[in-house]
């Protein structure tokens, strides 16, 4: 008799979790495995701050954030989850990061209390041209003769406790989730595998995710959280079929478009292949009649020239 696998427990998404689950302090160790399993060396959270900013002046953006952590090193976290394409969503990136720099300086502080900021963005649309699915962005400053990294001198490393003058300066990841081919080749990809299909398989090891498995099941919700999530996921499921369908309508109207273009050139093509052909028998006979008049021109000269002959004689 053999025992059949059991089931594979359906988790809730990501974003929902850190609207709802991943904000409570008994929960950190979620996030916490994520970001250390990203950011490559050990992240613990210290707490997670307000993440909307208030609104400073009427024409101010929200500088609106999934979610905003201070990690123990007192360094900031910025995690958003976009799922709809936005043509300026590196600059949403910038202003994000900006924003958070300039609300945690108190007025009068010196600058040597700036915070890093780490901006990780998780989206499910095609940014930008790349066919990776991680991608790392940080300031490095390069000697335009020497090439060589600017660094900093012995006191400020001993200040800041960091080595380049680069890494004062906010640094962005992006993982592009859509293309992830599924294959899961470290600790990082594992958590990517979740992120893309809500599932953690029996041989992940990444740090976070055999808690994510166990906290984020979604059977494990309320009954109203669970009809709220559901409500959420048929919501977006919804607006990415329209985003689809309006692609596709695009894409079918650029088709004709193009079509009619390539069409009209056609038009344009035959036609001054007409006109060509035109002058090439007009050409053609211009030349004739020019052969002719001096076939005709010849044969009078011929015969003035026998009468000349004749008359000799």
């Amino acid at each position: 008799m053999s025992l059949s696998k059991p089931k594979e427990r359906a988790l809730i998404s990501f974003d929902y979790a850190l609207k709802r689950l991943l904000r409570n302090k008994a929960n950190y160790d979620v996030l916490e495995g994520f970001l250390s399993e990203l950011l490559m060396r050990d992240i613990k959270v210290q707490r997670i701050l307000e993440s909307e900013s208030n609104k400073q002046y009427y024409d101010d953006k929200h500088n609106q954030v999934d979610i905003l952590v201070e990690d123990a090193n007192g360094e900031l976290v910025i995690v958003e989850l976009q799922f709809n394409i936005e043509m300026d969503y590196f600059q949403r990136m910038l202003y994000g990061t900006s924003k958070v720099i300039a609300e945690q300086m108190k007025q009068g502080d010196d600058y040597v209390n700036v915070k890093k900021v780490y901006s990780i963005n998780i989206v499910y649309f095609n940014l930008g041209q790349g066919t990776d699915y991680v991608y790392h962005g940080k300031t490095h400053f390069k000697g335009l003769h020497r090439q060589d990294e600017l660094q900093l001198s012995a006191m400020q490393r001993k200040v800041f406790g960091i080595q380049e003058a680069g890494d004062i300066y906010p640094e962005y990841y992006i993982l592009k989730i859509n293309n992830f081919n599924d294959v899961a080749k470290d600790r990082l990809d594992e958590w990517i595998y979740f992120l893309k299909h809500n599932a953690v398989k029996d041989e992940f090891r990444a740090k976070g995710l055999n808690k994510a498995r166990e906290l984020l099941a979604r059977d494990r919700l309320s009954v109203d959280d669970r009809r709220e999530y559901d409500y959420l996921e048929k919501i977006r499921s919804h607006n990415l079929s329209m985003i689809a369908s309006a692609k596709d309508e695009g894409r079918f109207e650029t088709e004709e478009t193009y079509e009619s273009i390539l069409s009209e050139k056609d038009r344009v093509i035959a036609e001054r292949e007409r006109i060509i052909a035109e002058k090439e028998r007009l050409l053609a006979e211009k030349e004739q009649t020019i052969v002719q008049e001096r076939i005709e021109k010849e044969r009078v000269l011929a015969k003035l020239t026998a009468l000349k002959n004749d008359k000799r004689k």
